[in-house]
């Protein structure tokens, strides 16, 4: 059905048969190239984060519902982990359908959320989550009991310690979040989901390695 590969950042890709959705493909701001690929669906959960390249077929970088390449997509408001209650909502988290399996893209947001967010994201299968902290994003212990909340088949760990990039400030291990959380861990250089029956029963952490 589809794959989802991991560039570093906030930064994930995933790829049907037919077409390609890219999330947060500036990569330039933590050091590495930005990822343009024609025609794919470019969404941003952060306006900061996205290239708005030409090629794009479509650009999402806001709240809303999109019907679009195969894909439902719904488009939450959520605060940033550093803005206050009364701050504009600027972040954006987003479900996304595809056939029976249900994703949710969680960007650099606060790590609680309302019960209207929560039900807004509804049923989740597999759940994209930064984990690397210091105030900058989701720490180890909010992303684990965020997890626990939504409470997905699997987790797929992002905007962790990377040697490679220069994050603005510097991020935990990928380790600390895997002993906060407790749940067996599966490495891959691309997580592949055949059909809803490949995705396991219980909690699993997916790492992905960097591509």
């Amino acid at each position: 059905m589809f794959d989802i590969e991991y560039k570093g950042g906030n930064t994930v890709i995933l790829t049907t048969k037919k077409d390609t959705l890219v999330f947060d493909p500036k990569l330039s701001i933590v050091g590495l190239k930005d990822i343009v690929i024609k025609d794919a669906v470019e969404i941003a959960t952060e306006a900061r984060f996205a290239t708005n390249g030409q090629d794009a077929k479509l650009l999402i970088e806001g709240p809303g519902e999109y019907g679009v390449a195969g894909f439902g997509i719904i488009g939450i408001p959520a605060q940033r982990h550093l803005d206050t209650a009364s701050t504009e909502l600027l972040s954006t988290m987003y479900r996304i359908e595809v056939g029976d399996i249900r994703i949710a893209v969680l960007g650099n947001i606060y790590e609680k959320l309302s019960d209207e967010q929560l039900e807004a994201l509804g049923l989740i299968d597999i759940l994209v989550i930064p984990v690397g902290g210091s105030g900058y994003t989701l720490d180890a212990t909010g992303a684990a009991n965020l997890t626990r909340q939504i409470d997905p088949k699997v987790v797929i760990p992002t905007h962790y310690a990377d040697t490679a990039l220069t994050y603005e400030v510097p991020q935990d291990t990928l380790e600390t979040f895997v002993k906060e959380l407790g749940a067996p861990v599966e490495t891959t250089a691309k997580y592949k989901v055949k059909a809803p029956t490949s995705i396991p029963a219980t909690l699993t952490i997916v790492e992905l390695t960097r591509s």
